[in-house]
């Protein structure tokens, strides 16, 4: 009888609700003096461009590195984090923004600004996202996640054998504005350096970017200056752009992990370019640049024992060029593809990127060459994009005489299978051909390209490839509530061969074998870390890797592999 009694008020209050709601509707049309309007339901974003949407409001919600509203952020420390840290202004943000009040709603401009807006170093995620549809009006709601960007760091890596070391003190986004300042020192197999570096993607409050950059390094220096109006969207339709950098340095040729010569190199490289475009046409983009460029290497014995016997050729070259870039407009957001819990810009489309240019003594240069370039990317997806294969290839050098010279083709394949929500197999294969490269370059094989169970430019040729096989975990445990944690299991085979540009010597350390010792392999798995609260963007990769082949003169039976990637 208590149940019974309980459905029978349910059933009465449910009556009176719906005779209230009977004479609400009926009241809708009689004038009381006031209006009520009843909203819209939010349409969906194609929905609102095909009807025509004007964008009303827009609200920038950007919120603080540590969400403290959630109770396992709601500690001591992450408050007081969130007090030291200034969040990035909410003009800053707005002027990234391809849209404004009173525009037409495009889907395909709240995309685009939402990538411009991920790309953003001190910027963890952002989405902007329609909260309110009415009277033909649609308000906007940018929603962006802030990263420490104070970074005071140590930083040690470890990979072919050979330790780095360093210590910064990076600010990437100075008093809320979006700029980067850094001073740090580093120390590794090739030098030991002292960076001070000042970057304000938004000088003057607009899209210019501006770049100032000192190091002074133990064999010499650096000095870059850029200054740069890019393509910052699609729809962009001019460029223009200054760059300088001035290097001195030592250059080391490498065989079998060991130094067998070395010679001083200073680098000049300056040029000047202005570029055009019709805009997005139709899901594609061209973009044409000119430009003017000056370059020159020049080479000095060292005092050391290891100077090179017979320095590389001196070089200048003064030319103009052109180039033509064509750019389909297709991306896709991802997650635990290449990075841990964070929303991935995949572009999953086809471009094609191709520059000329003339040098001759009339211009300042040393000789008469066509120096040029090619470049390309395509994507497939299928089985509902469970399979995804990213295909790129590029080639750069230059004519003389007739002759290719210093000529260097790199082509990549890399195929992501996702086995399961939370398990990827990967499939890398990188290849490189060479013809009549520089004295000064190398076409190196080791421990820091790739072949993890070897040194660091371990093999020396005119032409390599390179097979990796990894099944990706990306777990849910979130150390700390700073790292989320991944793993990895992988297996290493590739081989250089060919001439390369390392000189003939009779041994090294006393070996007379096989100099590049043929096809090498290695297995090997180790944890990932990517950080959520950094403003880096790094993925943080602690390896075991362990050879399967080469001499034991050099190759140990395991390697320790510390690093920082950009990527899983």
């Amino acid at each position: 009888m208590v149940v019974f009694g309980g459905l029978i008020r349910n059933d009465l209050l449910i009556e009176l609700l719906l005779i209230g709601s009977f004479f609400c509707s009926a009241a809708q049309g009689i004038d009381f003096g006031s209006s009520f309007a009843t909203p819209t339901p939010l349409p969906t974003g194609p929905q609102l461009e095909i009807q025509g949407a004007i964008i009303g409001d827009i609200r920038i919600v950007n919120g603080n590195v540590f969400a403290t509203e959630l109770p396992e952020e709601n500690k001591a420390i992450f408050r007081a984090a969130n007090r030291l840290h200034v969040r990035t202004r909410q003009e800053v943000l707005r002027k990234q923004l391809l849209f404004k009040s009173g525009d037409r709603y495009s889907e395909r401009l709240i995309r685009e600004s939402a990538r411009i807006l991920r790309s953003n170093g001190y910027l963890y995620d952002a989405q902007i996202i329609p909260i309110r549809y009415q009277d033909g009006n649609v308000d906007l709601e940018v929603r962006t996640s802030d990263v420490w960007s104070f970074l005071p760091s140590i930083d040690f890596s470890r990979r072919g054998g050979e330790n780095s070391f360093g210590f910064e003190l990076q600010e990437g986004n100075l008093l809320g504005y979006g700029k980067e300042l850094a001073v740090g020192h580093k120390q590794d197999v090739d030098r030991d350096g002292t960076e001070f570096r000042y970057v304000d993607p938004q000088l003057l409050g607009n899209r210019q970017r501006l770049l100032v950059a000192y190091t002074n390094n133990s064999d010499g220096q650096l000095r870059e200056f850029s200054w740069n109006r890019p393509f910052y969207s699609l729809d962009s339709r001019w460029s223009a752009g200054a760059n300088a950098v001035d290097s001195e340095r030592i250059d080391r040729r490498y065989n079998l992990g060991q130094v067998i010569d070395e010679f001083q190199h200073r680098q000049e490289h300056y040029d000047l370019s202005g570029g055009w475009s019709d805009g997005w046409r139709n899901g594609w983009v061209r973009r044409w640049k000119v430009g003017v460029v000056y370059e020159s290497d020049h080479f000095a014995s060292t005092l050391s024992s290891l100077s090179a016997q017979t320095l590389p050729s001196d070089r200048t070259f003064t030319y103009p060029f052109v180039s033509f870039t064509l750019l389909q407009d297709h991306f896709e957001e991802r997650h635990n593809l290449t990075q841990i819990e964070r929303t991935e810009d995949l572009y999953a489309g086809t471009s094609v990127h191709a520059s000329i240019g003339r040098a001759t003594p009339n211009f300042g240069a040393d000789r008469n060459a066509w120096i040029g370039s090619l470049s390309g990317t395509a994507t497939f997806e299928w089985s509902h994009r469970i399979h995804t294969l990213l295909l790129s290839s590029s080639t750069n050098g230059r004519i003389e005489d007739g002759h290719a010279r210093n000529v260097l083709v790199n082509a990549d394949a890399n195929y992501y299978w996702r086995v399961a929500d939370r398990q990827l197999f990967y499939a890398g294969l990188h290849g490189a051909a060479s013809s009549d490269l520089d004295a000064e370059r190398q076409l190196l094989l080791g421990g820091d390209t790739g072949l993890r169970g070897y040194p660091l430019r371990y093999q020396d040729g005119s032409s390599l490839a390179l097979l990796t096989l990894e099944h990706r975990i990306y777990t849910k445990y979130y150390l700390f509530r700073l790292l989320h944690v991944g793993g990895a299991v992988f297996f290493d085979m590739g081989r250089a061969w060919g001439h390369g540009n390392a000189p003939s010597v009779g041994s090294i350390n006393n070996y007379t074998g096989d100099p590049n010792q043929g096809l090498l392999k290695n297995v090997g798995f180790g944890l990932r870390f990517g950080s959520s609260r950094s403003g880096l963007g790094n993925v943080i990769h602690i390896d075991l890797a362990f050879p399967l082949d080469g001499d034991p003169l050099f190759v140990k039976h395991v390697q320790f592999v510390v690093e920082t990637k950009q990527s899983f």
